[in-house]
């Protein structure tokens, strides 16, 4: 008897060991490739898959089938997690994700078509709100979220208070939730951080 994602993640809600392990042996190799794809480093990208794998386990982080395919929804907190180390990564100014890494990510999405365009449109709605934001406030954005940049360090390049930095990316984000405020369930995974 096969299972859907949603009756596997649910049985993982109980501490259904082998129901994660027949996610894992499902999605393993996708979540794989995708941290690959983003952070070129076979090691990094191994220990984002134990990460996420981990994260679904002990903390069960929420999923909610309505908001989306379960593959997209675990696509997004592998993203967010290979973000999270690249900021915190010594070599940030090397590796940091630049709009030329972003190829990378559409290069790994092509190989998964309906992700891709869910990607793809969820991006393109970003990037449309983004363009309605003061200067100021794009800028320390895309720094912060595309790039990969600390508050600290974007404080420090931009020669701008600490302090500043918040309140810029929390006005931002106050925008960016009223512009796609249909669409708050889709992205709430990517903002929660701040």
């Amino acid at each position: 008897m096969s299972f859907t994602d949603e009756e596997l993640y649910t049985r993982i809600l109980t501490k259904d060991s082998e129901a994660l392990e027949l996610l894992y042996d499902k999605y393993e190799r996708l979540v794989f490739s995708f941290a690959y794809r983003m952070m070129q480093d076979q090691q990094r990208a191994e220990d984002v898959v134990q990460d996420v794998f981990s994260k679904l386990w002990r903390d069960h982080a929420p999923y909610e089938a309505d908001r989306g395919k379960f593959s997209s929804w675990l696509l997004t907190m592998t993203r967010n997690r290979c973000l999270d180390v690249i900021r915190k990564s010594s070599k940030q100014q090397e590796v940091g994700l630049l709009d030329k890494d972003a190829e990378r990510v559409n290069d790994t999405m092509h190989d998964m078509p309906e992700q891709a365009v869910e990607w793809k449109e969820k991006s393109e709605r970003i990037r449309e709100a983004l363009s309605h934001l003061k200067e100021d406030q794009r800028k320390i954005v895309e720094l912060f979220y595309f790039h990969g940049y600390s508050q600290d360090r974007i404080s420090k390049d931009l020669n701008i208070p600490l302090g500043t930095v918040k309140g810029r990316i929390r006005l931002a984000l106050q925008h960016l939730r009223k512009r796609l405020e249909p669409e708050r369930g889709e992205f709430a995974d990517g903002t929660s951080d701040v």
